[in-house]
């Protein structure tokens, strides 16, 4: 028998989604989680609402996953590899090879940041290096900052930071080019910039960040990190098989109220959709989304396109 929807991602989004479905105590809902993404490494978000001290990513997962349970939500952990539309079906294979069908899908597949693998760095994500200037920018406010990144993304990065502190230093990691119209800008703030690989980060503790030490034995000391190299991996392979309309940077835009793609009974929630990416945004998505879903799947007449 046919899930009423299938959720692929069991992130902030997809989690936020089951909960509204489950509490429509009428429809048959799956969660396929590979159980790694953005908010497995977040070790606090800052900024949602009930939480001024912050909360972990695996916190939040944790807490959502319970609650969708209770309510009806199935699970099964797993990597999504393909989508298809069989007659009036949606058909979801994972990796190990099971297929699962729903009548509608909701896509919260979201994105992977592209940063070098250093040691220690995972330990600070969310508590001492961050990646958005929207959610965290609050929390290197006169601070001693590093900018890690790469070429314009890491310039750009340091620029839009620049409003939070006199205290930065850029190093481009990859060592890429940044344009000198950036590089003017750069000089103008009295951003500190510096083109060499990173060898390690510096922590005297678990999780706090204290700086890095370049390939050339340079230590550049600071209190706070922010990651910026560009390139993201967003998780849009399943949306394009189904013929979902892909942005130039492989985000997605969808229907401003009910968050459907181009592709009839496909949703798209979360990061994986052309918007700011933050948690709370991605809580609001998955919500909106099921709400939309569930006038589907009611029987509603109303047409996304006439709204």
């Amino acid at each position: 028998m046919p899930y009423d929807c299938i959720i692929v991602g069991g992130g902030i989004a997809g989690l936020q989604a089951a909960i509204q479905l489950g509490r429509y105590s009428s429809h048959r809902v799956l969660v396929i989680d590979s159980g790694y993404g953005r908010s497995t490494l977040c070790h606090q978000y800052h900024n949602i609402l009930g939480f001024p001290d912050g909360i972990s990513g695996e916190d939040l997962r944790r807490l959502g996953r319970h609650e969708a349970t209770k309510l009806g939500t199935e699970f099964v952990e797993g990597k999504a590899v393909k989508a298809a539309k069989r007659d009036e079906l949606f058909a979801i294979q994972v990796e190990e090879g099971t297929v699962y069908s729903s009548k509608t899908l909701l896509l919260a597949t979201g994105l992977t940041d592209r940063f070098p693998k250093l040691e220690g760095l995972l330990g600070c994500l969310g508590n001492s290096v961050y990646v958005c200037p929207d959610c965290d920018g609050y929390e290197i406010q006169d601070r001693s900052t590093v900018v890690l990144g790469a070429g314009k993304a890491g310039a750009s990065m340091a620029l839009i930071l620049s409003a939070r502190t006199d205290h930065l230093i850029y190093v481009n990691h990859d060592r890429s080019e940044v344009p000198d119209e950036l590089m003017m800008k750069l000089c103008e703030k009295g951003i500190g910039y510096k083109e060499e690989i990173i060898s390690r980060i510096m922590t005297e503790e678990p999780g706090h960040f204290e700086g890095v030490q370049l390939a050339n034995g340079e230590v550049v000391r600071a209190e706070r990190g922010f990651l910026a190299f560009g390139g993201n991996h967003v998780h849009s392979e399943l949306a394009e098989q189904l013929g979902v309309h892909l942005l130039d940077n492989k985000h997605i835009e969808t229907h401003p109220r009910s968050k459907m793609t181009n592709v009839e009974n496909v949703w798209v929630a979360g990061d994986l959709g052309a918007h700011a990416e933050q948690a709370t945004v991605a809580m609001g998505e998955g919500a909106m989304s099921a709400i939309w879903i569930h006038k589907v799947l009611s029987g509603m007449k109303t047409k996304i396109s006439q709204l």
